[in-house]
C-alpha cells in the first residue's frame, strides 16, 4: 500500500487519485532536477555574498549594521513560514479531495502572504536606495542585490503561478494536469522558504552578529 501511495519525494496524491497519481511521477522528478539547478545558482550567490562581507568588499560604504532592519526581516520570515503552512493545507485539501473551494481558499491565503512579504521587501529595498546604498555602491551591496532580490523575483513568480492555478481550478476544475501543476508549485514554494531561511540566517543574522 505504501508503494502504491508514494511515487516521488514530497507530497503524493495517493492511489485514490488514479491516473493523476500515476502521471505525476515523471513530471515531479523533472521538477526536482530543475530545483536542484536553481539551488546551484543560489549557492553561487550565497558564496559571492559571503566573500564580499569583509571591509574591502564594502569599499568604505555602509555595511549590514548600517542598512539591515532585523525586525522587518523577522516579519518576512514569519510571513513565508506561515505561507508554507497554508500551502501545505492546500496540498492536503487536494490530496484528501475536500473540494475546490477549500483548496482555492488556502491558495488565496498563501498568495496574500506572499504579496505582503514582497511589500515588506520592497520597502526595505526602497529605504536602502534612499540611503544611497544601491548595488553600484560596493561589491558587498552588489552581492546583496544579486542574492536577495533574486529570491524576491522567485516569490513574485510563485505569486503569479498561484493566481494562474486559482484561475485554472475555476475554469478547468481539478483535472489531472491541474493536480500535477499544483504538486510542482508546492515544491517550488517550499523550496523558496528554505532559501529564505538561508538568507535570514546568513545575510541578516550573520550580518548583524
Amino acid at each position: 500500500m505504501i508503494s502504491q501511495d508514494r511515487k516521488h519525494p514530497g507530497l503524493n496524491l495517493g492511489a485514490h487519485h488514479g491516473s493523476a497519481h500515476e502521471a505525476a511521477e515523471g513530471v515531479v522528478f523533472g521538477f526536482w532536477v530543475f530545483l536542484m539547478s536553481d539551488l546551484i545558482i543560489f549557492g553561487l550567490m550565497f558564496a559571492t555574498y559571503i566573500t564580499m562581507l569583509d571591509p574591502m568588499g564594502q569599499a568604505g560604504g555602509p555595511g549590514p549594521r548600517d542598512l539591515f532592519d532585523l525586525n522587518s526581516a523577522f516579519v518576512q520570515t514569519m510571513l513565508l513560514l506561515t505561507s508554507s503552512l497554508t500551502f501545505g493545507m492546500a496540498s492536503l485539501a487536494m490530496r484528501h479531495k475536500r473540494g475546490p473551494r477549500e483548496l482555492v481558499i488556502w491558495l488565496g491565503v498563501t498568495l496574500v502572504l506572499g504579496l505582503v512579504f514582497l511589500g515588506f521587501e520592497w520597502r526595505d529595498f526602497a529605504a536602502m536606495f534612499a540611503a544611497s546604498a544601491g548595488p553600484s555602491r560596493s561589491g558587498f551591496l552588489s552581492a546583496f542585490f544579486g542574492l536577495v532580490p533574486l529570491h524576491g523575483l522567485h516569490v513574485a513568480a510563485g505569486c503569479v503561478w498561484l493566481l494562474v492555478m486559482m484561475l485554472q481550478i475555476r475554469v478547468l476544475g481539478l483535472s489531472d494536469a491541474v493536480k500535477s501543476r499544483l504538486l510542482r508549485l508546492g515544491l517550488f514554494w517550499h523550496f523558496l522558504d528554505i532559501i529564505w531561511i538561508g538568507i535570514f540566517s546568513i545575510v541578516y543574522l550573520g550580518g548583524l552578529a
